[in-house]
């Protein structure tokens, strides 16, 4: 099967690897001058969404080591991709980063006319979160005990419940497509404008279901608000431990990963993508944000820009041949 994420590439070594390549750029002066004013880093969805969980405490982070904010601007709408387009047609100086994620790698194939091409109208940064998928549901709506349960209920009622994602083209939409298409179930697609909103209508019980990426639902799964049934891959989440993986539960591929990734506008100079890379690296190795990824059950990517680079290139084509084989299509 394709559906499988590279983990040992993504999250080999530690900071020292990252650090010590200074990220595969130049040893110049690194950009000693930046950043001398607030950085604005693009989000391209609403707030409460997975891409926000590691985003504000890197931002909380990033202002204690360098004495200037960063600043979260949310710009959600079309699964991701129209933040995506105003971030990548800002000034190249450092000023204004993206902050991305494995939906940016399946737009290509799901969005015929972007006004971006995520390989090359930036530079990738940083690989900041990787997560598993999770399923989880709202416990009233439907009040089952397990993943077994749940599946024959879900088998005996095709058409009859929802799942929500955050939006067309997400890595939650193919989530829900892939499990459909694994396990032979119909339930019906509702796009939302973020996982944010998305959650809200689980929460709300307007949804029964949702495919998400841990990092957004953890909180809520603690609270009781939401129920988790399974998370994604061949083994279970140290975060969430009594929550079975797929493929004990008979899905051995079914393994979707989300991850978050940090990029700068093409042209920006050399020497502050490093000092840019320096910060982010710092900011995610402290022990704030590490508390922070444990309790969400992600792991910070070690990967240098270039191995980023080629990470993404790599989901780019993953992510076609699954919306290809799954028939996945916005709604």
């Amino acid at each position: 099967m394709i559906y499988n994420i590279p983990r040992r590439s993504v999250l080999q070594a530690g900071l020292a690897a990252a650090a010590a390549s200074t990220l595969g750029l130049p040893a110049q002066a690194q950009g000693q001058g930046w950043p001398a004013k607030p950085v604005t880093l693009v989000v391209p969805f609403p707030p409460g969404g997975g891409t926000d969980a590691f985003a504000r405490p890197l931002s909380a982070q990033f202002a204690k080591q360098t004495g200037k904010t960063l600043v979260i601007d949310n710009k959600g709408g079309a699964g991701g991709t129209l933040g995506a387009g105003l971030a990548a047609k800002a000034a190249p100086d450092g000023y204004t980063l993206f902050m991305g994620a494995v939906h940016h790698s399946i737009a290509p194939s799901m969005y015929p006319k972007l006004d971006y091409d995520i390989e090359k109208d930036f530079l990738p940064l940083v690989l900041v979160a990787v997560v598993p998928q999770v399923l989880v549901v709202n416990p009233k709506k439907m009040p089952v005990k397990d993943f077994k349960e749940f599946l024959a209920l879900v088998r005996k009622n095709p058409a009859k419940f929802n799942y929500g994602s955050a939006g067309g083209g997400t890595s939650h939409h193919l989530a829900g497509e892939l499990f459909k298409q694994q396990t032979q179930t119909f339930i019906t697609h509702i796009p939302y404008r973020g996982a944010g909103p998305a959650l809200q209508g689980l929460i709300a019980g307007d949804v029964e279901m949702m495919f998400d990426g841990l990092g957004s639902s953890a909180n809520h799964i603690k609270g009781g608000r939401i129920k988790a049934l399974m998370v994604s891959g061949n083994k279970r989440n140290a975060a969430f431990p009594d929550v079975p993986c797929a493929a004990e539960l008979g899905l051995p591929d079914y393994t979707v990963t989300t991850w978050y990734g940090i990029w700068t506008p093409k042209g920006t100079p050399a020497d502050v993508q490093a000092r840019a890379v320096e910060e982010i690296n710092k900011a995610g190795h402290s022990d704030e944000c590490k508390t922070v990824w444990a309790q969400q059950g992600a792991e910070f990517g070690a990967l240098t820009p270039p191995q980023f680079a080629g990470f993404v290139s790599g989901e780019v084509k993953r992510w076609a041949a699954v919306v290809k084989a799954s028939g996945a299509k916005l709604d």
